[in-house]
């Protein structure tokens, strides 16, 4: 009928019979419980082990504090409406929590990138490696992608703020997204178009680029060595970084093609990605790294 000063909208749940939406939510309130479990054991680890105060494994914590902070932002929301039946949040709360998954996505990428020339320096320079990167130039490095997440993403909610939503309010995913709540406004959205996929090919575009980058020049270093036992020793110590980049950038990628072009996919397709890009990453990333670090594994133990 029109616009409303301050409207609210629907989050989508997984479908079933009212009575069973709290069955449903068990999976997900599991993974939640793990992701703050593993990802909290991992910062006490490092927080608590000598040995583990190094670049590496600062950029880890700085991974799971992300992690923890961007499960935060959505999962409590979404438990909230399987158990208490809360599906409307309001237009400022919702562009909050959108801002938080875009900034903290673009966090997560910066760390991400940062291993991965923590990792070449390591391979390629290693005896320059304690001098480049040292503890304060780490914690810099934190705050710098921490900057810029802020920086690039804080537009997106200003964008929309402005904007009227009129008719069916129903969002995609049981948590905001830019590209999810921009459809619904019924008015011109393109500078909001504009700059959301300028700020997303900045960002994680290339950051997923100087990753890419980055592995080539650590294979091709790995390549010149001559015995086959070297090169996969020191190739190993990369193992654990290349999962975590995996399980970031291709959820990512999955959940960017269902909104580009699953229009007619079940709405379930759309409720599973968005959970999966939320939490796969959270709960993945402590265990990888648990198994690949014997320090974090006795500390833990």
């Amino acid at each position: 009928n029109g616009s409303e000063a301050s409207p609210s909208f629907l989050l989508a749940g997984l479908p079933g019979p009212e009575g069973a939406q709290c069955w449903l939510s068990i999976p997900l309130c599991s993974a939640y419980v793990l992701a703050v479990a593993g990802n909290g054991a991992v910062l006490l680890a490092v927080r608590l082990e000598p040995g583990l105060h190094a670049p590496m494994y600062l950029f880890l914590c700085m991974l799971a504090a992300v992690d923890l902070a961007l499960a935060t932002a959505t999962v409590p929301r979404t438990l909230s409406f399987y158990w208490f039946g809360s599906r409307e949040i309001g237009l400022g709360a919702c562009l909050l929590q959108m801002f938080l998954i875009h900034a903290l996505s673009a966090v997560e990428s910066a760390v991400l990138l940062a291993m991965a020339v923590d990792r070449y320096v390591a391979v390629c320079h290693p005896l320059r490696h304690a001098a480049v990167l040292t503890n304060g130039t780490t914690a810099k490095v934190g705050l710098l992608a921490l900057a810029r997440g802020i920086v690039f993403f804080l537009p997106l909610p200003l964008l929309l703020l402005p904007l009227p939503f009129c008719g069916p309010r129903a969002l995609s995913h049981s948590f905001c997204l830019h590209q999810d709540v921009m459809n619904l406004a019924c008015a011109n959205t393109t500078p909001s178009v504009v700059y959301g996929l300028t700020a997303i090919l900045l960002v994680m575009g290339l950051d997923a680029l100087l990753i890419c980058l980055s592995y080539v020049l650590i294979l091709r270093a790995v390549l010149r060595l001559a015995a086959w036992r070297d090169r996969l020793k020191v190739f190993s110590t990369c193992i654990a970084h290349i999962c975590v980049v995996l399980a970031f950038y291709v959820p990512l990628i999955g959940l960017s093609v269902v909104h580009r072009f699953g229009k007619d996919l079940a709405p379930l397709v759309h409720v599973i990605m968005g959970n999966v890009y939320i939490l796969v990453p959270a709960v993945l990333n402590p265990i990888i790294y648990g198994v690949r670090t014997k320090q974090i594994q006795r500390r833990i133990l």
